[in-house]
């Protein structure tokens, strides 16, 4: 089973690259960080951690292509992945030629991790109708396939319209796009229609969701995809059940801090489970 790692990566946590080359010395397989452009002083959005209030790393996250991209210089053979990534938010064109310059810098080893979004205050600033993001994901997802793959590239839909175009560079290979989010027929739909993997958030769930996620790839006519369970807190015993469910893949949860607090738990982890 391959491991990677997951943090908050912020302005005040051991910087992203860093935290790379230490995970790949360590043998682990990927690293992940996240997504939040900005936090909106005044919210009505209750927090997703459940807390009373919002735990300030949220507004201080780093871009995570730009930290993607000084990890891909200190580093050879580890995945390079959002987790996630809010396409909604985004723009197609701008991000499609991101991620493919990224994917170049590294020599193909990204993984985009992609989601719909939790914080409506966060999406309004973007222009985001909030109750059509899933759709709004969709078409930018599509879009930028579509300028990763075609050399004319154009696109036709309710939320992205442009016509034939050049855009340069392509992506090494297929960037891997995985959906994360709660099991439901909208993301299990989605993940059939354009994705490549799911990572479910803490892995609660997975085992009653599989049979879903199985029926909706095979409507769609083709293969069941990976599942990644994502900011897991591993033990032995989870780690094996994953197996079982032939899971391939997990994604480990460190804490947001500085090197003093990150590499004892990356040295935990390694002793552990590598």
């Amino acid at each position: 089973m391959r491991l990677g790692i997951t943090m908050f990566a912020t302005d005040r946590t051991m910087a992203p690259h860093e935290l790379a080359a230490e995970a790949e010395r360590r043998g682990f397989a990927s690293l992940y960080v996240p997504e939040h452009t900005h936090i909106p002083v005044s919210r009505e959005t209750a927090p997703p951690t459940g807390d009373a209030s919002l735990p300030e790393e949220y507004a201080r996250t780093l871009d995570p292509l730009v930290s993607l991209a000084a990890a891909a210089v200190t580093t050879e053979r580890i995945t390079l992945g959002t987790g996630i990534l809010l396409p909604a938010q985004r723009d197609p064109i701008v991000t499609a030629k991101a991620v493919a310059t990224l994917d170049r810098l590294a020599g193909g080893r990204v993984a985009l991790g992609v989601g719909y979004g939790w914080n409506a205050e966060e999406g309004a600033g973007h222009g985001v109708p909030w109750k059509r993001r899933r759709a709004v994901a969709r078409e930018h997802v599509l879009a930028m396939r579509a300028l990763w793959t075609d050399e004319e590239a154009s696109f036709k839909g309710e939320f992205v319209d442009f016509d034939a175009s050049w855009s340069w560079p392509k992506p090494s290979g297929r960037v891997p796009v995985l959906l994360g989010g709660a099991p439901g027929p909208t993301l299990f739909a989605h993940i059939a229609e354009y994705g490549d993997g799911w990572l479910p958030v803490g892995g609660a769930g997975i085992r009653e969701a599989l049979p879903a996620l199985r029926r909706a790839c095979e409507d769609a006519g083709r293969d069941m995809v990976p599942v990644i369970p994502f900011g897991t807190r591993p033990t032995p015993e989870k780690l094996d059940y994953y197996a079982s469910l032939g899971v391939g893949e997990v994604v480990l949860r460190v804490p947001a801090g500085e090197r003093d607090a990150v590499l004892p738990v990356l040295d935990e982890y390694a002793r552990a489970y590598l």
